[in-house]
């Protein structure tokens, strides 16, 4: 348990007790992120990303603060942590549950149900790159998107198993009239992939034309393969879709099980509204549920989706989705609903 800053601690509390209330699990709770750093330099103990790879799994809350640039908050906790054990898929399911207001007109959540499959380790997100001439009117910065067969090839397959469960269409979104090398290769090996999963159709979109798919039709979104940067920046898109930051829930995974798959809201660490009561734990209870089916507690995870679904229609919902409740009055809710 990562908790985090901000509002982390608040929501990653809120789906501990949601999970408690369906399942028999251990939790160790670690007082990683910010704090930690301004205090000790560092955003986690020189062992702490082997101390991770003994558990089963990681529920994180948000890492960052205005005090700490972002870009060291990145780099010093979550982008380590998904490099080194290797969670090369990250996944975020995007609905629009009953109840919940869609920014698109006369959308419901019949139109809303996508499957977002982001690569997760290198792309331009690599760190390959650097800085020359420094304070000079010469300064050179250069940020090399890496894309590797490896890495493509292992997270087309798992998008193209999730499309062959799903409705069996699958969209690989690229860019690669304009990147005519790294997104060439990546087209070339989707399209090599593809053909072991005949009965799914494989459509390539440049991600320009998905970002105003998205809002035009969702219902033609099915299962969504992208780079680290174009996944990263439609599900955002995408989770507006679906209500707001707070309703979204995401899984960094690595399918072969080699290391504890890792479980967080999407959101930020919000610090304009951190210890008052207003954050949704939506998100945080979804990441929740995609956890425990991780761990192979399917039924419990299904019992969590289906109380927060049902929350959400009785027309419980926190301010930035129309409602009125605080973050502990959500979370009342919806363990009243896990209790019946």
């Amino acid at each position: 348990m990562i908790a985090g800053d901000g509002v982390g601690p608040e929501v990653i509390g809120a789906g501990v007790r949601c999970i408690e209330k369906v399942a028999d699990i251990n939790f160790e709770w670690f007082d990683w992120g910010c704090s930690r750093y301004e205090k000790t330099g560092t955003f986690l103990p020189s062992d702490g990303l082997s101390t991770l790879s003994r558990f089963d799994a990681i529920y994180l809350g948000a890492v960052g603060w205005p005090t700490v640039p972002d870009h060291l908050s990145l780099w010093g906790l979550l982008l380590p942590i998904r490099k080194t054990l290797e969670l090369y898929v990250n996944l975020r399911p995007t609905k629009l549950l009953p109840g919940v207001p869609c920014p698109l007109a006369h959308r419901g959540p019949d139109d809303v149900d996508m499957l977002f499959v982001r690569e997760n380790t290198e792309g331009e997100y690599s760190g390959a790159g650097g800085r020359v001439h420094a304070g000079t009117d010469l300064e050179v910065a250069v940020e090399t998107n890496v894309v590797t067969r490896r890495a493509v090839e292992r997270v087309a397959r798992y998008a193209f198993e999730r499309a062959s469960e799903r409705r069996g269409h699958m969209t690989s979104v690229t860019k690669s009239n304009a990147s005519r090398h790294a997104y060439v290769l990546w087209d070339e090996v989707v399209a090599e992939v593809g053909k072991q999963y005949p009965k799914v159709k494989l459509e390539r979109v440049l991600v320009d034309a998905m970002a105003a798919r998205m809002v035009l039709n969702p219902a033609s979104v099915d299962v969504v393969l992208g780079s680290n940067l174009f996944a990263d920046i439609l599900t955002d898109l995408a989770a507006a879709i679906q209500g707001g930051m707070g309703m979204a829930a995401s899984a960094n995974l690595n399918p072969e099980r080699g290391a504890p798959g890792m479980f967080e809201p999407v959101h930020g660490s919000a610090p304009d509204i951190a210890g008052k009561g207003l954050a949704n734990p939506v998100g945080a209870m979804l990441s929740g549920a995609l956890m425990l089916e991780h761990v192979d507690l399917k039924p419990a995870a299904n019992k969590l989706e289906e109380s927060v679904a049902q929350a959400i229609a009785a027309g419980v919902r926190t301010r930035d989705v129309g409602g009125y409740a605080s973050t502990s009055e959500m979370t009342d809710e919806v363990i009243r609903r896990l209790a019946t």
